[in-house]
């Protein structure tokens, strides 16, 4: 069975990226486009695109070519969508990079993306250098000044001296020949995040200008963002999620986006009240946040009327809770890197019982199948299996892996996600879990954030997360990490959860620990708990 979107179809105009968001910005030209949180600075839309062409003509004028690759290494500042955009605009294709990794880890990316540029920020300047070494890049662009580094005003500068020199002798503008730059936007590419997929080692995931242009209308008829509205951006831009979502779908609607950095919970709230943010887009630890942190009643964030979760599972309970507490709306959706990665949306509108704890329908022009996980079967609605996804905003496949692409993406089409789910009768879509991730407890599967999610409905537990721990007689059972507040018992916590899920998904194993390890988007570092758990497994083995 194929679920369709209830949404109509939606157009996807046959332009740049670039174009597609600053194409026609007459009418807010002079309003605020990004404002940096921390220190007020404000680039308008105007200021944006003239910087960000400035700064392609900068890079052709360095030999960029259609294809190459440059890539960004900085946290959330405006100058990220500049330096995005005017690679996107020279018609190169941005690989971005998390700055929170080791230089061997980010040297991996560079390498294999094959960047010829580094763009990146004054902190961050001495790993560039390191990478930029190790690689082969031929030259560090830093958004300011740094040792070793060409400041990335530089390019703007050259690309303002073309334009004008263009000018003086009558010629035509430099701008308006960046739009051909992008021959065919169904096939040029315009960003390679990398993402793991379903397995093995990342992989660079090549979206065109068509994925990004399709995934960025498709959203906005969803989930529609009101021109004028203050958004908070708190997730990284060179993950997918903070990508499109917020420096893109916002942007193209005429919001105003507020950056961070980083997160810190003090700063997130003080940021909210002090520029009124009316929208944040955050992951389910933030929620979390939200709904239980006693500093959140320090600080007026009434202004908040919408929250939207993404990027892990987040469960009713805790959705509830944070809606009751905030008086807001808190929804999710659902997508992956490959996906450009927006393919479900809770609709504000569509909210009856029992579906807060879904990812509510697909986008438009998405289809939807659940296969079973051993035999391929399509499954009815109600029933549990992959999550199979086809629409415009599926990637073009995986940079210089056929044979990974060739199982992630099928001839007909439809990515396999890895992800477990069911859909209802009405189309909304629950996330159950990664199906590599699934506990396998005397031959039943066993959701992780299924019993992640019953756990966070325990007022003293403040985070959790819940792994397969070997077991000789039932091959894995259920085991819970915790973060609690006050006194909670390894019994009491078991018992919890047996009151609310069947028999064999219950938890048998309990540790308390300080902190759940997470990764920037949110995502729960399993394999660390993994590992922890068999080193505590082999130090038990009799000597």
């Amino acid at each position: 069975m194929i679920f369709k979107s209830p949404h109509p179809a939606v157009p996807v105009p046959d332009v740049s990226f670039s174009t597609f968001l600053f194409g026609d910005i007459e009418s807010r030209a002079g309003r605020p486009a990004i404002i940096e949180g921390p220190t007020g600075r404000i680039l308008t839309y105007q200021d944006l695109r003239d910087d960000a062409s400035a700064a392609a003509l900068g890079l052709v004028s360095r030999g960029l070519e259609p294809g190459d690759l440059v890539a960004i290494l900085s946290p959330n500042v405006p100058e990220y969508a500049v330096a995005f955009h005017a690679v996107a605009s020279a018609g190169g294709c941005s690989t971005t990079l998390n700055p929170l990794q080791l230089p061997a880890e980010l040297v991996h990316q560079v390498s294999d993306s094959r960047a010829r540029w580094l763009v990146t920020a004054p902190e961050l300047a001495r790993k560039a250098t390191e990478v930029a070494s190790a690689t082969g890049i031929e030259e560090v662009f830093v958004l300011g000044e740094a040792d070793g580094a060409t400041p990335f005003a530089d390019l703007m500068d050259a690309g303002r001296r073309d334009r004008a020199l263009a000018a003086a002798h009558g010629g035509c503008d430099p701008f308006d020949a960046l739009e051909r730059r992008v021959a065919d936007p169904a096939t040029h590419l315009v960003t390679l995040p990398y993402s793991s997929g379903t397995t093995g080692l990342p992989k660079g995931v090549m979206l065109t200008h068509r994925n990004l242009v399709a995934n960025v209308s498709q959203y906005l008829v969803a989930d529609p963002v009101a021109e004028g509205e203050v958004v908070l951006a708190v997730l990284p831009f060179f993950h997918i999620y903070g990508m499109v979502v917020v420096m893109s779908a916002c942007l193209a609607a005429g919001a105003t986006i507020v950056t961070m950095p980083r997160f810190d919970l003090e700063s997130f709230l003080v940021t909210i009240a002090e520029y009124r943010i009316d929208r944040a887009y955050v992951v389910p630890p933030i929620i979390l946040a939200l709904a239980k942190h006693p500093l959140v009643d320090e600080h007026d964030i009434s202004c908040l009327t919408r929250v939207f979760s993404g990027a892990a599972p987040l469960g009713a309970e805790v959705a509830g809770e944070c809606e009751r507490r905030l008086g807001c709306v808190v929804s999710q959706g659902y997508g992956l890197t490959e996906a450009s990665p927006v393919t479900h949306l809770l609709p504000v509108s569509d909210r009856g019982p029992g579906r807060i704890g879904t990812v509510g329908p697909s986008l438009p022009d998405t289809e939807v199948c659940i296969v079973h996980l051993e035999t391929g079967e399509r499954l009815s609605p109600g029933q549990e299996g992959e999550v199979w996804i086809r629409g415009p905003q599926v990637m073009a496949g995986y940079l210089n892996r056929p044979a990974a692409t060739a199982e992630t993406v099928d001839a007909d089409g439809w990515l396999h996600t890895g992800d477990v789910g069911r859909v209802d009768a009405d189309g909304f879509l629950t996330i159950v879990d990664r199906a590599k991730e699934l506990i396998k407890y005397k031959g039943y599967q066993v959701a992780p954030a299924e019993l992640e999610a019953v756990l966070l409905g325990h007022a003293a537990i403040h985070d959790v997360a819940v792994i397969p721990s070997p077991d000789p007689e039932a091959g894995e059972v259920p085991k819970a990490f915790v973060v609690s507040s006050g006194h909670l018992t390894e019994e009491e916590v078991v018992a919890f959860v047996a009151e609310r899920v069947a028999p064999y998904k219950r938890v048998r194993l309990v540790e308390f620990i300080d902190q759940i390890p997470k990764s920037p988007s949110g995502k729960i570092l399993r394999r660390l708990l993994v590992e922890r758990e068999r080193e505590r497994l082999a130090s038990e083995l009799p000597v």
